[in-house]
């Protein structure tokens, strides 16, 4: 998953105005009153077992809301309203620039809500406000984009048969129904790449968020009903991946599953959906690797925003991205200088609950994902990295872990080879271009990379030559909703964003018309 993070990475000046605990409450409150977190056929409801689950707040690990645990009844339920929303519905059939215009309503709405929303992204996941809000603006670009995209489309691509009386068109047809499977990292964001296309391609969808952090997806729903989207066409199933997500990947009335994830989770989704033969897209992280050649810290200038970025690439949202730049690998020449002022920026970084002034790094998301980043430390430690800045927790309630600088470290421990998604960055080092690539493509992921140079035809070459969906030039994290994203290797099947974006969520059909049908006289009879 690629993220939009300049905004949040560059704002260092924090607004001293905060919303209220109380007011933050209250409008979590609004959203899942009632516990009534399913919503099938355009209505709001609770589990059909009675079950709930209490979302946590990972700043002090009180109760958040409580939401309606779905199973697999919910599931059956919801599909089969999506089922008939799409074969006895109109969506499908509605023109495109009909459904763009939903989807820009959505954007209207998404912007007039900027502030509760990022407030609710915030307080849900851990994230800074700033960044909860600069995800409401990357959504609101989604959903233009893919306006945008299908409002002016003709009919479909003229196929030239050699014949006057052929006329031959491939055209484009949704897919059908759509199971969409989100992580809890980014869960609007996330939530946005697979419904905006799903929707300029005339599908219907049951979406499945985390059930750590479900609460924006729930309120999306609602945006996406009060822009006049049909019923059944939108659905959502609050709870766990098994059974909800387990369920939506192996239904035989699902077309497609598009998840997004963790690989473990990710294989077996495609198991799942392999009985069914249903189409399927993953995008399952990364482990990427930010390379830093000397030159580009020839100036003070160079230097300063090489280590800046470093830190925006291994540390925004407390390292719980799939594109960090989780593995710096620094030329050998500069190795000490860089890491000495990069491990005191880091234990410079200011951390606490996101929605306090001048907080620059949130809580891990979750007890279990900090517990899995003090085994990753612990056990680099123990293969013998140094530790240069943090590996630690902090004083306190929430489930905060200081931003970690790892030195010396080498591909054969496991904090190298494994996604770790938490504030730890790893330091390799290189003593020519040759060995660089090398060690940036020595991983089975291959999901987005960076290479820090001033040597324009270096950053070509080495560019050229990373095995990854996304390579960044003197920069790192920014997208664009245009250009394609995903990546090689384990890193996932298929791509979000872009044209292939959509692509994903059609079917070509080739359509071809004899104007003069005629007998053909193959038979003799």
């Amino acid at each position: 998953m690629g993220h939009d993070l300049r905004g949040a990475g560059q704002a260092r000046s924090l607004p001293a105005h905060r919303g209220s605990a109380a007011v933050a409450q209250a409008e979590v409150q609004r959203v899942v009153s009632e516990r009534k977190t399913i919503y099938t056929a355009g209505a709001w409801r609770s589990a059909a077992s009675g079950a709930t689950r209490e979302v946590l707040d990972p700043a002090d690990g009180s109760v958040l809301a409580v939401v309606a645990e779905g199973g697999t009844t919910d599931v059956d339920a919801a599909v089969s309203a999506a089922r008939d929303a799409f074969d006895l519905g109109p969506w499908r059939t509605v023109p495109a620039r009909e459904r763009a215009a939903l989807l820009h309503r959505t954007a209207d709405l998404l912007r007039r809500d900027r502030d509760r929303i990022g407030l609710m992204e915030s307080l849900d996941a851990g994230k800074t406000l700033e960044e909860g809000r600069a995800d409401v603006d990357c959504v609101v670009d989604a959903f233009r984009y893919f306006a945008g995209l299908v409002a002016g489309e003709d009919a479909g691509r003229v196929v030239d048969a050699g014949d006057p009386d052929v006329h031959s068109v491939v055209v484009h047809e949704p897919v059908g129904v759509c199971a969409l499977i989100t992580p809890w990292n980014y869960p609007l964001l996330q939530a946005s790449w697979k419904i905006a296309p799903a929707l300029a391609a005339g599908n219907t969808f049951v979406i499945k968020p985390s059930e750590i952090t479900p609460l924006t997806t729930v309120a999306l729903m609602e945006l996406l009903a009060e822009a006049g989207l049909p019923d059944g066409v939108a659905n959502l199933v609050t709870g766990a991946g098994d059974p909800v997500g387990a369920r939506l990947s192996a239904h035989p009335d699902v077309d497609l599953v598009s998840f997004t994830g963790g690989l473990v989770s990710g294989t077996k989704v495609m198991r799942a959906a392999a009985e069914s033969v249903k189409k399927v897209a993953l995008e399952l992280g990364g482990k990427n690797p930010n390379v830093v050649f000397a030159d580009a810290c020839a100036t003070d200038e160079g230097f300063d925003t090489a280590v800046d970025q470093a830190l925006n690439a291994a540390f925004i949202h407390s390292g719980q991205v799939c594109s960090a730049g989780s593995r710096l690998i620094v030329e050998e020449s500069v190795h000490e200088r860089f890491v000495t002022e990069l491990a005191r920026r880091a234990e410079r970084i200011r951390i606490g609950r996101g929605t306090d002034p001048g907080v620059e790094c949130g809580p891990l998301v979750s007890a279990a994902q900090r517990e899995r980043t003090e085994s990753h430390v612990a056990a680099a430690l123990a293969e013998g990295a140094v530790l240069r800045a943090g590996g630690e927790r902090p004083d306190g309630p929430g489930y905060f872990y200081r931003p970690t600088v790892l030195d010396r470290c080498h591909r054969r421990m496991r904090v190298v080879r494994e996604e770790v998604f938490g504030p730890v960055l790893t330091v390799e080092t290189f003593r020519s271009e040759e060995e660089a690539v090398a060690l940036a493509n020595d991983t089975e992921y291959g999901l987005a990379g960076g290479v820090w140079t001033s040597d324009a035809g270096r950053a070509r070459r080495v560019a050229g030559r990373m095995r990854h969906g996304t390579v960044w030039i003197n920069d790192f994290h920014p997208y664009l909703p245009q250009a394609e994203w995903g990546g090689f290797g384990k890193s996932g099947i298929g791509r979000e964003l872009g044209p292939s974006g959509l692509a994903e969520y059609r079917e070509s059909k080739h359509v071809y018309q004899n104007l003069a049908p005629r007998p053909v006289r193959w038979f003799a009879g």
